[in-house]
């Protein structure tokens, strides 16, 4: 029944895909983009209850005042934009590499059929808990800390990762090894990059 479970976040999506247009849309977007104030101060009033935002509404203001030379581009237009090339391969790369690794290391790992699903669940409790953990620290350690640090946790990971596969085929045990060092790359990649 695990294919049941991992198909609780599609009901998840669909549930949200229905009750969205129900929700107003952010304030922020829609004064800093669509530039409407009185969509704006409407929402702000369907978010928050009634109250004065004029606070609120004034630090708006001045963010629009700051980005007001500012271009938005659309994903077409970032695309296109020579000077973001180096982030975006970076971040394909990063992609395909954990497409791929996780793929490599299933098949290489020889793990019994009837394990699998327990490391599909595994997989996606990993994710889960960089999320909290993330979101609970990311304020405290800075944007950039986390992500250097990442990168350094993730690079030793796989290290662990190429030993702990290189060495399978001696030690049975370093098979389950390797997809506790999966887990904790995804980990780690979710607390930094």
């Amino acid at each position: 029944m695990w294919n049941v479970l991992l198909s609780f976040s599609g009901l998840v999506a669909l549930i949200q895909l229905l009750f969205l247009p129900f929700f107003p849309e952010s304030p922020p977007y829609l004064l800093l983009q669509k530039e409407d104030k009185a969509g704006c101060l409407k929402a702000m009033k369907q978010l928050w209850g009634e109250g004065n935002y004029h606070t609120e509404f004034d630090d708006l203001m001045k963010e629009k005042a700051i980005t007001k030379g500012t271009k938005i581009m659309n994903v077409l237009e970032v695309l296109r934009e020579r000077s973001v090339y180096p982030q975006l391969c970076t971040m394909l790369f990063l992609l395909l590499s954990l497409q791929l690794c996780g793929l490599k290391i299933f098949r290489t790992a020889n793990l019994q059929e009837s394990i699998i699903p327990y490391v599909s669940i595994g997989v996606s409790i990993s994710e889960l808990i960089s999320i909290i953990f993330c979101s609970s620290i990311i304020d405290r350690f800075g944007r950039r800390m986390l992500l250097c640090g990442g990168y350094v946790v993730m690079a030793l990971i796989l290290v662990l990762l190429e030993t702990s596969l290189l060495l399978s085929d001696r030690f049975l045990w370093l098979r389950y090894c390797s997809v506790i060092l999966i887990f904790l790359f995804i980990i780690a990649y979710g607390i930094g990059p």
